[in-house]
């Protein structure tokens, strides 16, 4: 799955030049941190990781709100666990909520489990073009880029606290591989 997750976001992503090159690159930290996964977890985190941004793509914008635009596409596919894990990457139903797009977002499962707190770390460590950050120069990086009153910065602020659980929690599992196995879902 993996495989055609690269491929499909490559074909939608390239286009938009720096999105193509985050979206690789968080899916290179999820490689990094498949290791310590099962393998179906491990290949559904890099999947997810190359695909979290699809709903970017030109031809799937259609609310302009891009974890629904790409969960409905992954969702029209076929794929109901990758198109749960898109719509909620990054506790995305913070800025539903701000777009009123709360019911729409909420038709998707939102899994909350190790996978999802994976892709969060993720994308909350890698920059627009793909450089490492931490998550607090993401947090400014996406202000900057956006504004304080955009709703994706807003999203990002209310989503602060979950968001810095679900990135200790993967940093400690860093720290401690062979525990990700046997970790559970919270």
């Amino acid at each position: 799955m993996s495989a055609w997750a690269e491929d499909h976001s490559r074909r939608l992503l390239d286009p938009l030049g720096r999105r193509w090159r985050h979206a690789r690159a968080v899916a290179d930290t999820a490689h990094q941190l498949a290791v310590g996964l099962t393998p179906a977890d491990a290949d559904v985190l890099v999947a997810a990781a190359y695909l979290h941004d699809i709903g970017y793509a030109p031809e799937l914008a259609i609310t302009g709100f891009h974890p629904l635009d790409g969960a409905r596409h992954l969702r029209g596919l076929g794929y109901e666990r990758l198109a749960g894990l898109v719509a909620h990457h990054t506790q995305g139903r913070h800025e539903a909520e701000l777009r009123g797009l709360q019911e729409a977002l909420a038709e998707f499962d939102d899994e909350d489990s190790l996978v999802s707190a994976a892709l969060a770390y993720c994308d909350l460590t890698t920059g627009p073009s793909g450089e490492r950050m931490t998550p607090e120069q993401r947090l400014l990086d996406v202000e900057a880029r956006y504004g304080e009153d955009s709703p994706v910065t807003k999203g990002l602020r209310a989503a602060w606290p979950d968001l810095m659980h679900s990135v200790g929690q993967v940093a400690e599992l860093r720290t401690h591989p062979t525990e990700f196995v046997v970790a559970q879902p919270r």
